[in-house]
């Protein structure tokens, strides 16, 4: 299994009670890191205020950071889990990721979804359309994309986005061109958009989903006519691991009390059970992830909720958990 770590933005209060001045370094001690112990990505997250409720703890911008890591990094590739397609226009967004993958040396993933998070969307003055047209729109941004990277000047008639001779210099340096993360389980369309253009997909909130999605990836891919075994399938994972059963219990805790700083008792009990599935010492964490990777799960994206604080615990899984994948 291929493994990615997320960068701790501040998005899942990852950063709260940290100076400003110290975030940007404890954010690249983790990517440093990352890279140090070999994980093929780090991640970040495309969202503006914190969740599970807004508050006044920083978010940190995804392609802003992406910009910051191409060049504090040297081997380790650069993604976001996912970009929102509506909060950019996808002829910016192309020239966005173009620059940063030659600023990186050819280093960029490219994720992007149709987005979902409508208090996010309402508070910062996006429209907020029904789930046909953000996918439709996503189907779009995709293959304008993939035309600015591909060739020398885009015209462009959508139902969406209209081009009138757009042009992208740079070019990214990877070709054909940088791949394609199409996140999100939608049956019907998003799945049909992967079936097109991505080179991975990333669903599944626990297995039996995941199976179901990968069913019916299965299906699209027949209608397109593409090969299913081209596409990669990745799920992201929400990780709580130490060395022994009473150190998980006590980094349960921490979580505890580090999140009750900033949210109210039953968004504390809510969010750290969202660790449940996934918490345990590494001979533990192998055998709950095993039956994602025997189900065709070749791609983990992990999360640690300490990264910031502690870095122990993804040292760990990188050294015993991912190597027995």
């Amino acid at each position: 299994m291929r493994a990615g770590i997320f960068v701790p933005q501040g998005w899942r209060l990852d950063l709260a009670g940290i100076p400003y001045e110290e975030q940007w370094p404890r954010m690249h001690d983790v990517a440093v890191a990352a890279e140090a112990l070999g994980f093929e990505s780090v991640w970040v997250y495309d969202h503006f205020h914190t969740v599970p409720i807004a508050t006044d703890e920083v978010t940190h911008e995804a392609w802003t950071l992406m910009g910051a890591l191409a060049v504090t990094t040297s081997r380790i590739r650069l993604g976001q889990m996912c970009t929102c397609n509506s909060y950019r226009p996808p002829s910016y967004l192309a020239k966005v990721a173009a620059t940063v993958d030659v600023l990186s040396g050819g280093r960029l993933e490219m994720g992007i979804g149709a987005g979902w998070y409508e208090e996010e969307y309402l508070a910062y003055g996006y429209p907020f359309p029904r789930p046909a047209v953000r996918i439709g729109q996503l189907a779009e941004a995709v293959e304008i994309m993939k035309r600015m990277w591909t060739e020398d000047e885009v015209h462009f008639e959508g139902k969406h986005y209209q081009l009138e001779g757009a042009v992208c210099r740079p070019r990214p340096v990877q070709e054909p061109h940088i791949p394609f993360w199409v996140a999100g389980g939608g049956e019907q369309l998003t799945l049909r958009v992967a079936a097109e253009h991505a080179a991975y997909t990333n669903f599944g909130n626990d297995l039996d989903e995941f199976v179901d999605k990968s069913a019916k990836l299965t299906e699209h891919c027949r209608e397109v006519g593409r090969d299913y075994d081209e596409i990669v399938r990745s799920s992201n994972f929400n990780i709580l691991c130490a060395p022994t059963e009473q150190a998980v219990a006590d980094r349960r805790r921490w979580m505890e009390e580090h999140f009750a700083k900033k949210l109210p008792p039953e968004r504390v009990e809510r969010t750290v059970r969202n660790f449940a599935d996934f918490s345990g010492t590494p001979e533990q964490l192998i055998e709950k992830l095993r039956p994602w990777r025997d189900a065709g799960l070749s791609y983990g994206i992990f999360y640690f909720a300490e990264a910031a604080y502690d870095q122990t615990g993804f040292e760990l899984f990188a050294r015993e958990v991912v190597p027995n994948l």
